[in-house]
């Protein structure tokens, strides 16, 4: 079963070659034995979904008109809601909380017959770029165990390319989906803004976090953001009328107009990972598309606007947590104000501080005007621009990450650095439009590359059906780490 696909492996389980159980148990005795290296697990649910996997063959054993998924393991970054499964946020001040309610997006795997098999690992409440902030420690990268496997949903993407879940949910507030799957080799994909519900995600920025999938390959991919795009009336920022549907693959790529913005592969970006995406260009160019350069504008200010806006967010939206109602209380607070800055400075890690004091700053009333109603305001520049290059472009190629996975350690103390590995990533969720990242190559040292096919707002169907051609025609998704047993 392992080295299927989570489509491949659903025909298994439908075709009784296997049964969902026997797929459940296999996947949490690989956790069990290899997760140790990795540490993308930090939780295993295992009676809770051999119990589930229980059901979901007896569904199946019925005839029940299930999804093309139905019967797959599938893993959960730890910042989405499982009822009765912990969910930390990799964070010491949520440990030991059990939802009572499910994620909407956990409501539609369980309709689609999917099985939760565990939580995983991540960056604090999702705030940083290598997934080394959480409370148990890094995520490592499985092609080098000493590398980081980007962030912030890290365990997501080192869980499927280990070998240890077919599939997985993450999330993504500025590339938190697609610099993991870069940094590992995965695809992911990044939904408009509006088209999955953030009911259940514990939110870190509110108008930037969506929910997406990570898996093999894009088609695993699109089967489950079929799953869990949808309306949700208890999400009021969830605007899409029905669930995605994505058709037949085509196999060419005729009339469809591609651009490349010059200006990412100029400074700052290693040599190989620019070849490496530009080699992609080709490719799709092979394929019948159109391919024409053009300069991204605004790009000095995509890096300081995403920061300013989601600190100011997250400031906002952490300020619930402050040792009275849930969440970690300092044991050794003596008075109420000392209840509130003990468990915050306890509870939380030093860049969940350093976002929240940034963002309470940027908020503060001698400096609202000068920092966060100009983000604003340059934000809806980058919508308007974005709007303008798909009046002329189908969809935009361009690299992920300007590195491939770097040394644990290497930039955790320098905040401006890992900053700045967002530079193609952040703009994308300040404007609300989708994103589809997709493995591309290794570099000398054997590390992934990765690239996204950026669209319109609810334009899925186009970037997919570009990223199906694309791993049509290649086997860099097909590729796995030695010692990963797929």
């Amino acid at each position: 079963m392992f080295g299927k696909s989570a489509l491949e492996l659903s025909t298994l389980i439908k075709t009784k070659k296997i049964s969902a159980v026997e797929a459940a148990s296999a996947y949490i005795d690989i956790i069990e034995k290899n997760d140790s290296r990795y540490n993308a697990f930090l939780t295993v649910s295992k009676e809770k979904a051999l119990t589930r996997a229980q059901e979901v063959q007896s569904r199946i054993d019925k005839s029940e008109n299930l999804s093309p998924l139905a019967g797959v393991p599938i893993a959960i970054k730890d910042n989405i809601s499982t009822e009765g499964i912990e969910t930390t946020c990799a964070s010491k001040m949520l440990k030991g909380y059990t939802p009572v309610f499910n994620a909407a997006v956990i409501e539609k795997l369980e309709k689609a017959g999917m099985v939760v098999i565990g939580k995983l690992n991540m960056d604090e409440y999702a705030m940083g770029g290598s997934s080394e902030t959480g409370v148990e420690g890094p995520v490592h990268n499985p092609w080098d165990v000493a590398r980081v496997a980007g962030g912030s949903s890290g365990g997501s993407a080192a869980a499927v390319i280990a070998g240890e879940t077919p599939i997985a949910l993450g999330s993504d507030t500025g590339g938190s989906i697609r610099q993991p799957c870069a940094f590992c080799g995965v695809t992911g994909i990044k939904p408009t803004y509006g088209s999955v519900s953030r009911y259940g995600l514990l939110a870190y920025a509110s108008s930037l976090d969506q929910i997406g999938p990570i898996g093999q390959s894009i088609e695993d991919c699109a089967a489950l953001l079929s799953i869990i795009s949808g309306p949700d009336t208890r999400d009021s920022t969830c605007v899409i009328e029905k669930p995605f549907e994505f058709g037949e693959p085509k196999s060419k790529l005729e009339g469809v107009k591609i651009g490349v913005p010059r200006n990412y592969f100029g400074s700052g970006i290693d040599d190989e990972v620019k070849n490496a995406v530009l080699a992609v260009a080709k490719e799709l160019e092979a394929a019948g598309a159109t391919i024409e350069e053009f300069e991204m504008p605004l790009m000095d200010y995509l890096i300081p606007t995403y920061y300013i806006i989601a600190c100011a967010e997250a400031s906002s939206n952490l300020s619930r947590y402050d040792g009275l109602k849930y969440g970690y209380r300092s044991a050794n607070a003596q008075s109420l104000s000392e209840v509130y800055r003990l468990s915050r400075n306890e509870g939380f890690g030093l860049e969940v501080k350093r976002r929240i004091m940034l963002g309470s700053f940027v908020l503060s009333s001698g400096y609202y005007d000068a920092y966060y109603k100009k983000a604003l305001q340059v934000r809806a520049l980058i919508k308007d621009a974005y709007t303008k290059l798909f009046t002329k472009y189908d969809m935009i190629l361009s690299p992920v990450a300007p590195t491939t996975a770097y040394k644990i350690g290497d930039n955790i103390g320098d905040p401006m650095k890992m900053y700045m590995g967002d530079i193609y990533t952040v703009s994308i969720n300040l404007a609300g439009l989708p994103s589809a990242a997709l493995p591309c190559g290794f570099d000398s040292a054997g590390l992934p590359i990765g690239f996204q096919l950026i669209g319109d707002a609810f334009s899925e169907n186009k970037i997919i059906g570009a990223a199906r051609v694309y791993q049509f025609r290649t086997d860099y998704h097909l590729k796995r780490p030695e010692g990963t047993k797929v």
